[in-house]
């Protein structure tokens, strides 16, 4: 018999699991990330496997999801839908591979396998009888699910009627039904603007939308379904390979995800792993690994089942981009508008591929409506190259000594007052160039790689130069002498003259850079070159009115409104007359009419990772072009350029026969008209 303690130890993991069981599928509120959750039930199956005496049939282990909930009918499924074992490196995936060779012997490898990204979303199952959609449930424990017929009747990628002919009588296929990054967004901002909670995370907006007892709601949700397989099938046969039956499940009028790909080989599969590992970030949907599966069906077959997953299978997963860590503080950090943002102090935490130990919290309303304390437990997330943020806190992981957080109502650098806007979510501080921070952010913005591009000038020297008292604002930048840097610390005669020749050289700019480089608020690049190429010199601008403004493609009454408050500023437009008189300059743009712009009445859909230039800049240099860009691919669109990553996108340009370029193409074509990034 193993000791108490193992047991004592089983029996806590199973009752843990089984809480986030409920909490993650029947309450639809998730208090741990997926990461602690693996870790968890990975302990379970080493000590079950360890003391099999020990093995109980109603353990989490065997199960492959929570209990439905009751306010939908039940389903049996015909066939169950299992769950899928996990595998967390190639290591793993080598021992995957070993396993299907010893049980279908040595003379079967190197086995074909079919790639799929495994989307992070609600499994579902759909039944059609002779071509038309019966019915629609969740997974639910695997054998029981939720009907939610009416409600997958609504989402537009699932076809109520098959296409084409040759389906079998009865045809269960099955899917994930998940909420693309973009259309989370949307909903969130309509959500805050709306005053109303908001979702964590798309799987979780997703899981929400279906569990709707009302399908007009359901309707409004921008919900994808993407299948994977197929569960029961009568009266008709299939073919003989998984890349073949998604391929005829496409043919039917189902979505199926372009990534999805047939390699031969274990070693084959960690390339495909690598290499959507990179591109993860770019794609349009969430993903947390990759699935695996044997493609020879007849193969299938010979494998077989375990209890609770299939032997043919395998769920690569990515590295968590979900942890768990304490709050130690949050401090409030000013940015070159004024803006006051509260960023959190962590505990360090591996997150996402890296150390994490400082999040932000965006504003005063996101602290309240996280109800986030300090000492709180909280779940931090991070994707690519986004700052790290908080999500959500563990309220029943919070300790007796936890303070809340309290917002400044003083500036915390200068002490002036803080006021907000009416119809904006951040606290800004009124001192202006009074504000070390706004001098010292303002000047790092103007010294920048993309704006003025002053080599030499880092963010410490900026810092050393405000503190000074040798700058107060960009101009002054221009009237510093060697004898002055000299004397700040560890400033040798070198670096010195450096800097000295890099500010002269930066005098020669472009009037695109030069506007974005006074940091005018809501004027990005892509704005700032807008505004040139409309204007084509600066006292244009400087004189244009709010209507004339508006005139300018992507400037709303928003950023008219910022760009009048510049030029009408004495303040502001003595440093730029002071920067002019020391020598800053730039060339006018010709302006041509909208009538002769070469790329003018068509429609051009940038997507996918670019190096180059940002997507923001190449929708600026299209439409000073002349072209509208959109967001979508259609059939009205001229030409899609696509950069790694594009997914979606570049499936559906190819289907209509649109023409695509890459980057390097479109890069040719701006440089023929006169445009080089």
């Amino acid at each position: 018999m193993p000791s108490p303690e193992p047991l004592q130890e089983i029996a806590s993991l199973r009752e843990q699991l089984e809480a986030w069981n409920h909490q993650y599928y029947v309450l639809d509120a998730p208090t741990v990330p997926d990461a602690e959750y693996d870790r968890c039930m990975q302990r379970l199956l080493q000590l079950e496997q360890q003391y099999p005496q020990a093995w109980r049939a109603d353990s989490p282990s065997q199960r492959v999801g929570g209990q439905p909930l009751q306010q939908f009918g039940q389903v049996t499924h015909e066939m169950p839908m299992l769950s899928l074992e996990n595998a967390f490196s190639a290591e793993d995936m080598q021992h995957f591979n070993r396993r299907l060779l010893d049980r279908l012997g040595e003379d079967a490898g190197p086995l074909e396998f079919a790639c799929e990204p495994k989307l992070d979303g609600i499994a579902v199952s759909l039944l059609y009888r002779n071509g038309e959609l019966e019915r629609g449930a969740t997974r639910g424990d695997g054998t029981t699910g939720e009907d939610i017929t009416h409600n997958v009747r609504t989402i537009r990628s699932i076809p109520l009627r098959l296409r084409g002919e040759h389906f079998p009588a009865v045809l269960e296929v099955r899917g994930e039904i998940y909420m693309p990054k973009a259309g989370f967004e949307q909903l969130n901002n309509r959500a805050r603007e709306r005053g109303e909670k908001t979702f964590v995370n798309p799987r979780n907006a997703a899981a929400g939308s279906l569990r709707q007892l009302d399908a007009r709601i359901t309707a409004e949700r921008p919900l994808q379904m993407c299948c994977y397989g197929v569960g029961l099938v009568e009266g008709g046969q299939l073919p003989g390979r998984h890349a073949e039956v998604l391929a005829r499940l496409h043919d039917w009028g189902f979505r199926i995800n372009p990534e999805s790909a047939v390699v031969q080989g274990v070693e084959a599969c960690d390339t495909y792993f690598d290499a959507l590992a990179v591109r993860r970030n770019s794609l349009p949907y969430d993903i947390d690994g990759v699935v695996f599966k044997v493609n020879d069906l007849a193969l299938q077959q010979r494998l077989g089942f375990v209890s609770r997953a299939p032997r043919w299978a395998i769920a690569r997963k990515f590295p968590a981009q979900e942890e768990m860590t304490r709050l130690l503080d949050v401090e409030f950090q000013v940015g070159r508008t004024g803006a006051i943002t509260p960023v959190a102090r962590l505990e360090p935490v591996f997150v996402g591929g890296v150390t994490v130990s400082n999040a932000t919290l965006h504003n005063s309303d996101e602290i309240v409506r996280l109800g986030v304390h300090i000492g709180d437990t909280v779940i931090v997330r991070r994707a690519g190259d986004v700052i790290p943020q908080i999500v959500s806190v563990v309220l029943d992981r919070r300790p007796s000594d936890a303070l809340p957080i309290e917002f400044p109502d003083k500036c915390p650098v200068c002490r002036s007052a803080v006021e907000r806007e009416p119809g904006e979510a951040v606290w800004r501080c009124m001192g202006g160039l009074v504000c070390a921070a706004q001098q010292k952010a303002a000047i790092k913005h103007f010294a920048s790689r993309r704006a003025m591009d002053i080599d030499g000038l880092g963010d410490k020297l900026v810092e050393q130069l405000v503190d000074a008292g040798l700058v107060e604002n960009v101009a002054g930048l221009y009237a510093l002498s060697k004898e002055q840097l000299l004397a700040l610390e560890r400033m040798g005669e070198k670096s010195a003259d450096n800097l000295l020749s890099a500010l002269q050289h930066s005098k020669a700019t472009t009037l695109p850079r030069f506007i974005f480089a006074l940091g005018i608020r809501e004027v990005g690049e892509a704005t700032a070159l807008n505004l040139a190429r409309h204007f084509g010199n600066w006292p244009a601008l400087a004189a244009a009115s709010e209507a004339q403004l508006l005139q300018v493609a992507d400037v709303g009454p928003v950023v008219a409104d910022h760009l009048r408050q510049f030029f009408d500023s004495e303040a502001s437009m003595r440093v730029v007359q002071s920067l002019q008189d020391a020598g800053v300059h730039w060339p006018d743009i010709e302006r041509l009419p909208q009538q002769e712009l070469p790329l003018v009445d068509q429609v051009w859909v940038v997507t996918g990772k670019l190096d180059a230039l940002s997507r923001d800049e190449a929708k600026a240099h299209l439409q000073a072009l002349g072209a509208k860009v959109a967001g979508s691919v259609s059939a009205n669109t001229t030409c899609l350029v696509a950069g790694p990553g594009a997914g979606s996108k570049l499936a559906k340009a190819s289907e209509l026969g649109i023409e695509v370029i890459d980057e390097q193409a479109l890069l040719q074509l701006l440089a023929t008209h006169g445009i080089n990034p």
